[in-house]
């Protein structure tokens, strides 16, 4: 008896470990069909460089004219920057540069944005895009295939509804910085361009200004033939050979009866950081009007430098 009892008690021992173990093993496989999401991946950009030193000090002598009739300590002083105030600079970052003379003052801002995404599913790339599309959006332009990133679409491989949206290639080119109508509250601020085709522009029915803000800037001399192209060319638009996608606006700001200022914003995205460049001047008289050509040619070239110092 006492064998029998000893025998099916080491038997029922072993039908519990066994059992034990095919438990275990089953829990360690986890549910059937459910599948891990890895994660996006990250930024290029990890940290951001030291904006008040990011533009040569060159370029700084060619954007601030005022600053050469200072003392060489007063000019080293412009030319240092000041800093713009941020909660938190592995993120965000600026510098702004001032100068004047009895002519006009001169202003250069920049701002660095790194943008981090905090959901797994989305890298920091898509989310800085995001970002930037709302930028561009809010300056009021269209870009082609209702996305500013038509040449990302094609290093992604990305097959987001928004950049297939069946057009062509000259139906997309003829949408390509077109500007949106300006809002109605929008009196104190125009787009207007004051360059020497601004007159043929307004009888050519350009928009964002009316006819007298396109004539108050008329300097210098140009031929029939090229007026209306210059125009086209100085409008705000969206900018294909900066860095991931670009953008640029032009601002002119009447304050009343004082003098009126012009503000050349360009924008764009390397990875996932996104830059502001914003080069202002205000003339001291009220009658004359700065011209766009010449802002947005120094403010793109300063964008252009950026391009290079994140590619380093």
């Amino acid at each position: 008896m006492a064998h029998v009892t000893g025998t099916a008690l080491l038997a029922a021992f072993v039908v519990g470990c066994s059992a034990d173990t095919g438990t275990g093993g089953s829990a360690a496989d986890g549910k059937p069909g459910e599948t891990s999401v890895a994660a996006a991946a990250p930024g290029k950009y990890r940290t951001l460089p030291e904006p008040c030193g990011a533009v040569a000090t060159s370029t700084l002598k060619d954007l601030l004219p005022g600053a050469a009739e200072l003392s060489e300590e007063q000019q080293q002083k412009v030319y240092k920057g000041t800093a713009a105030v941020t909660y938190n600079t592995d993120r965000r970052v600026g510098c702004n540069w001032k100068s004047e003379d009895p002519s006009s003052s001169h202003t250069l801002s920049i701002d660095f944005e790194r943008v981090v995404s905090y959901d797994p599913a989305v890298s920091d790339d898509d989310r800085a895009r995001e970002v930037y599309t709302k930028k561009e959006t809010s300056a009021g332009l269209t870009s082609p295939s209702g996305s500013p990133d038509s040449a990302d679409g094609g290093k992604d491989g990305s097959t987001d509804g928004s950049k297939g949206d069946g057009k062509s290639d000259s139906a997309k080119d003829s949408t390509k910085g077109t500007k949106s109508d300006p809002p109605a509250d929008s009196d104190p601020a125009s787009h207007a361009l004051t360059t020497p085709a601004s007159t043929s522009a307004s009888e050519g029915g350009s928009t964002g200004a009316t006819a007298d803000e396109h004539t108050d800037g008329n300097t210098g001399d140009t031929t029939d033939d090229d007026t209306g192209s210059s125009a086209e060319n100085l409008q705000p638009r969206v900018l294909d050979d900066l860095g991931d996608s670009a953008f640029l606006d032009d601002l002119l700001t009447r304050a009343g009866s004082t003098a009126q200022h012009r503000t050349v914003s360009v924008v764009f995205r390397t990875s996932n950081v996104i830059v502001t460049v914003e080069y202002t001047e205000q003339p001291a008289v009220s009658t004359v009007v700065p011209d766009s050509k010449e802002l947005q040619e120094k403010a793109q070239a300063v964008a252009r430098n950026l391009v290079d110092k994140f590619s380093e």
